[in-house]
């Protein structure tokens, strides 16, 4: 099966890890540095799209619906329907509160703050 833009379902998550993200405008807002997975589920809770900082120090982490991604060919990355404002102002975290609570309170954060609809209601 494919999606919107006609890419596969399917996709090894090595090949997710380290690609760019971009925002609505079209400028490279980050990379995807890790995806949160629900075990209890086999779903995707969340990417985890670091920005901000200079190797490393700095950076911010953000949870952000899997289902926003959108994987444009020409740009080589995903695409998120979100403003450079809205991406600056979301929840933000370590590495280590992501996965907090097994990531329920990140990941209800996060969908609220995108007002995606929750995939586990």
């Amino acid at each position: 099966m494919t999606t919107q833009t006609g890419n596969t379902e399917a996709i090894a998550a090595s090949r997710v890890i380290g690609t760019s993200v971009y925002n609505t405008e079209g400028t490279s807002i980050g990379s995807i540095k890790d995806v949160m997975l629900e075990k209890t589920s086999n779903g995707i809770m969340f990417a985890v799209i670091g920005f901000g900082g200079f190797l490393g120090i700095g950076e911010q982490y953000h949870a952000v619906p899997w289902a926003t991604l959108d994987y444009d060919e020409n740009k080589g990355g995903y695409v998120v329907p979100f403003s450079k404002e809205q991406l600056k102002s979301a929840p933000s975290y370590s590495i280590n509160e992501l996965a907090r609570a097994d990531g329920a309170k990140t990941r209800a954060a996060s969908y609220e703050y995108y007002k995606v609809d929750p995939y586990w209601h």
